[in-house]
C-alpha cells in the first residue's frame, strides 16, 4: 500500500505542519503523488466505464520510521463492487465481507421489501384499491345528484304552498319530503357501508405493508448503528473510538449513511495502524460531475464537512494541523473607502478577505467597523452581504428606518447588481440566463446546490465581455440573491461549465476569487431619487 514516488522528491520541501482537510493548497508532493495516482487510473480499463460517472480519490503523504517518504493512496465507497483492491488501503471496515452481519441483515431486509412488493403486486388487493376509488367517485357523484334532487323537490314544494294549497296537498307534501329524505338517509348508508367494507379489505393489505416497514426500519436502524459501531476510528495518539460515539460527542447526532468510507478516513487509519507519519494530504475528482454538487475532472477538493467533519476532527487530535486559511479571524488591513455617502446611508466597496457580518468569533467585519465609525446608528446598518472572497459595493443604512426601506426594495427586486467575473474556461453564447434552483448542501455545508426538489429559485442573467486564451471576462446580473449563486450558476454544468477563477470551493483556488459587484442602482429612501454607484474591480 506504501507507495514510492517515482521521480525524484528531494528538491520538494515537507510541509512544517499537516494539512487542514477542509480548505487547503494541494502541497507540491500531493500534486506529484496525484498525478502518479492519476497514470495509475488511466490504465485501469475496466474501471473506465464507473470512473467516468465520477468518484473521488485521495493521497497522504506519508514518512516512514527510517525517514523514506513515500504516499498512499485511496477512494471514496466503493469501486467495481469492492471496498478492496492492490493499488489502495484498505476500508476502515469491510461491511461487504461475504459472512459478515450487515451482508446477512442485509438479506433479512430484502426479504421483507420483497414481501411488501409481493402485498402489492397482489392482483385481488390492486383490485380492492381500484374498485374502492372508483366506487368513492362514483357515491360521491350519485349522492350529490340525489342532494340536489332534493333542494329542487324542496324548491318546488315552496312555491306551491305560496299559493295557499288545500290541507290534502300540504300534507301531501309533508309525505313527499319525508319519504325524499328517507330515500337519501337510506342511499347514504348503503353507500357508507359500501365504501367501509372496501375499506377494510384494503386496509387489511395495507396494515400488513405497515407491519413490514416498521419492522423494516426497525432493522435498518439497528444495522446502522451495529454498523457504525464496527467503525473503530484512531487517532495520532492511539485513541479509538467508533462512529456513533464521534459523532454524538461532536454534533449530537447519528452518522450520516457513508460516514467513514471517504478517502481522507481510510488513509488516516490506515497511516497510524501501520506507523507512518502523515506528512500532506489532498482529494481529487476523477470523471464526470454529479447531478447536483459541482466536481470538476482533475480538481482538487476539501473534505466534505457532513460526513467527514466530526471524523477528521478526531483523527487529526496530536496532529500540527495547519490553520483553516478561511478563518473569520483572519481580516484585512486595508481601509475602507467609501465610494457614497449622505447623512443616511453609504456605499463601501468592501476588499475581498474582509467578512460583511462577523461570524463565530466575533471577527473583523465591515459591521464592526461601521459601527465604530458610527456609534450612532440604528438598526442592523448592513443592508445586503457579499461573500468574505467577494469584493465590491456594500450598502450600508444609518438608521433603522432607512434600513427597512432598502431592504424592501431588495425584497421586491428593484435594487439593480451587476457583478464582474473572470470564469475559468471559454463560454460559447454572447449573452443568456441561468435558472437553475440552489439550496444548501446538508452534507458538505457551506457549498450549496443545485437540486429541483429542494432548492429555491435562483436566477441569473450574463454577458460575455472580453474572451481571452482560456478566461472569459464577464458581467452577471442576478435576478434573486441566493447565497453562492453566481459562483453555483457559473460552474455547474448545467450553467456556464466554467467556474470563477479562484473559486475554492467550485473550482480551483488562485490568489482570490474573481468576483466583484461593481455597480448598484436603488432609490433613495428620503430623496426619492434614483441612485446609480459604480466602482470597478482591480482585475
Amino acid at each position: 500500500m506504501f507507495h514510492s514516488f517515482t521521480k525524484t522528491i528531494s528538491h520538494i520541501v515537507l510541509p512544517e505542519k499537516f494539512t487542514f482537510p477542509f480548505c487547503y493548497t494541494p502541497h507540491p508532493l500531493c500534486i506529484e503523488a496525484a498525478n502518479e495516482l492519476q497514470e495509475y487510473i488511466k490504465s485501469q480499463i475496466l474501471w473506465a466505464e464507473e470512473l467516468n460517472r465520477g468518484k473521488m480519490f485521495g493521497v497522504l503523504v506519508v514518512r516512514t520510521d527510517t525517514g523514506e517518504i513515500g504516499y498512499l493512496a485511496s477512494f471514496s465507497g466503493t469501486l467495481a463492487g469492492s471496498y478492496n483492491h492492490p493499488y489502495f488501503v484498505p476500508p476502515i471496515y469491510d461491511l461487504l465481507q461475504p459472512d459478515g452481519f450487515f451482508r446477512i441483515e442485509e438479506e433479512n431486509i430484502s426479504t421483507i421489501n420483497a414481501k411488501i412488493e409481493q402485498i402489492r403486486d397482489d392482483v385481488y388487493y390492486r383490485e380492492c384499491k381500484d374498485l374502492l376509488e372508483k366506487e368513492k367517485a362514483y357515491s360521491f357523484q350519485l349522492l350529490n345528484d340525489a342532494k340536489v334532487s332534493l333542494i329542487e323537490a324542496k324548491k318546488t314544494r315552496e312555491i306551491r304552498r305560496s299559493v295557499h294549497p288545500e290541507e290534502t296537498e300540504l300534507r301531501e307534501m309533508i309525505r313527499e319530503s319525508q319519504f325524499q329524505k328517507a330515500e337519501y338517509k337510506r342511499l347514504e348508508r348503503y353507500w357508507k357501508k359500501r365504501i367501509s367494507d372496501l375499506h377494510e379489505r384494503v386496509d387489511a393489505y395495507e396494515k400488513e405493508i405497515e407491519r413490514f416497514k416498521v419492522e423494516r426500519k426497525r432493522r435498518s436502524a439497528a444495522l446502522q448503528k451495529e454498523l457504525f459501531a464496527q467503525f473503530k476510528i484512531l487517532n495520532v495518539r492511539g485513541e479509538i473510538k467508533d462512529l456513533c460515539t464521534i459523532f454524538e460527542e461532536e454534533v449530537h447526532k447519528i452518522p450520516p449513511a457513508g460516514a467513514g468510507e471517504c478517502a481522507a478516513p481510510k488513509l488516516l487509519q490506515y497511516a497510524y495502524l501501520n506507523h507512518l507519519e502523515p506528512v500532506a494530504m489532498a482529494e481529487f475528482w476523477w470523471g464526470d460531475s454529479p447531478k447536483t454538487e459541482i466536481r470538476r475532472h482533475g480538481y482538487f477538493y476539501p473534505s466534505c464537512k457532513g460526513k467527514c467533519g466530526p471524523i477528521l476532527k478526531y483523527m487529526l487530535q496530536g496532529l500540527n494541523v495547519e490553520p483553516n486559511p478561511l478563518s473569520d479571524a483572519c481580516g484585512v488591513e486595508t481601509e475602507l473607502e467609501i465610494v457614497y455617502e449622505d447623512e443616511y446611508l453609504l456605499v463601501i466597496n468592501k476588499p475581498e478577505g474582509l467578512l460583511s457580518v462577523p461570524g463565530k468569533n466575533n471577527a473583523d467585519s465591515v459591521f464592526r467597523r461601521m459601527r465604530e465609525r458610527y456609534p450612532d446608528a440604528t438598526g442592523p446598518m448592513i443592508v445586503h452581504r457579499l461573500d468574505m472572497s467577494t469584493s465590491g459595493l456594500l450598502l450600508i443604512a444609518k438608521s433603522k428606518e432607512v434600513h427597512q426601506n432598502l431592504q424592501a426594495q431588495f425584497k421586491r427586486r428593484t435594487v439593480k447588481k451587476r457583478y464582474i467575473a473572470l470564469l475559468d474556461g471559454v463560454i460559447l453564447n454572447d449573452e443568456g440566463e441561468i435558472n437553475l434552483p440552489i439550496c444548501l448542501n446538508p452534507d458538505d455545508r457551506p457549498r450549496q446546490m443545485v437540486s429541483w426538489k429542494y432548492g429555491k429559485p435562483a436566477m441569473t442573467q450574463y454577458k460575455v465581455l472580453e474572451r481571452l486564451q482560456t478566461r472569459t471576462r464577464v458581467a452577471f446580473y442576478p435576478i434573486t440573491g441566493r447565497t453562492h449563486q453566481l459562483r453555483v450558476h457559473a460552474a455547474h454544468p448545467q450553467g456556464l461549465n466554467c467556474p470563477i477563477v479562484g473559486d475554492r470551493l467550485y473550482g480551483r483556488e488562485s490568489d482570490r476569487l474573481y468576483l466583484h459587484a461593481e455597480y448598484l442602482e436603488f432609490e433613495h429612501p428620503i430623496f426619492s431619487k434614483i441612485v446609480r454607484v459604480e466602482k470597478s474591480p482591480s482585475f
